[in-house]
């Protein structure tokens, strides 16, 4: 066993992960490592002018290092107050101004996409669809061709049943890039937070138009959309996520 010395001389060379590991080893390691001379070093280099004051501002430079030296990633959620059973999503879709889709669709049916698609879609969207990426889809029936020359807008509320109150996810947004290797035509919005969190700002909503391509000439080229997915990439990956971030809207 090492000597009470010898680590005394190894530990300040020591990067903070390594220190905390050795801890670990033994009583003899750890009531050595503990010793808030090594933690105010790693301190020191991390955050000087914390070192500056004659006192760890925390109970112990240890402490301090151990919450602060990285983010903490994962946390887990609480789990949300909404559930898809509550929510239903009415969902309208213009082209050159002309309805071409407008549907209410419960919440239950848009967050399983529990659906195949049809045959025929291109590689990069069938890997898409089967990406670990959290997504909401909804199978388009019957199916609809738009040009892809037109202007095409999209507008998505969403209802609560269990407090009768609507909160608005996409205003009239117009799907502004046709992601031709993927064949999907995308449209966002910047979601309305609830005045209780005010600082809580620029997070998108995306819906993407599922299509397959005609194959015409280029100027006559047609959008056959058999779906419609939905997701809020930018924060949120999961379904937990997303009741929380809708359960934030601005409901009225």
């Amino acid at each position: 066993m090492a000597s009470e010395e010898v680590l005394k001389a190894v530990f300040p060379f020591l990067e903070g992960t390594d220190l905390a590991n050795c801890m670990r080893v033994c009583k003899q390691w750890h009531d050595v490592g503990i010793d808030d001379y090594f933690w105010k070093c790693l301190c020191a280099k991390r955050w000087p002018s914390v070192c500056k004051r004659p006192s760890p501002p925390t109970v112990s430079y240890y402490k301090l290092f151990r919450n602060f030296y990285k983010r903490h990633q994962g946390k887990t959620l609480l789990p949300p107050r909404l559930s898809f059973n509550d929510l239903e999503f009415y969902i309208d879709i213009w082209a050159e101004g002309t309805l071409i889709f407008s549907e209410v669709v419960p919440g239950s049916v848009l967050h399983k996409g529990s659906w195949v698609p049809p045959p025929g879609i291109c590689d990069a969207l069938k890997l898409h669809l089967e990406g670990p990426e959290y997504k909401m889809t909804l199978p388009v029936e019957p199916r609809f061709t738009i040009p892809l020359i037109q202007t095409v807008t999209v507008s998505v509320l969403v209802g609560r049943k269990d407090s009768n109150k609507v909160a608005c996810i996409m205003k009239n947004s117009v799907c502004d890039y046709i992601d031709r290797t993927a064949h999907r035509a995308l449209a966002f919005d910047y979601l309305d937070f609830s005045p209780m969190y005010p600082f809580v700002s620029g997070i998108r909503a995306w819906m993407s138009l599922l299509f397959m391509d005609h194959g015409k000439d280029e100027e006559n080229q047609e959008m056959d959309v058999f779906g419609i997915e939905m997701d809020f990439c930018d924060a949120a990956s999961s379904e937990v996520e997303v009741l929380w971030l809708l359960d934030m809207l601005d409901w009225k």
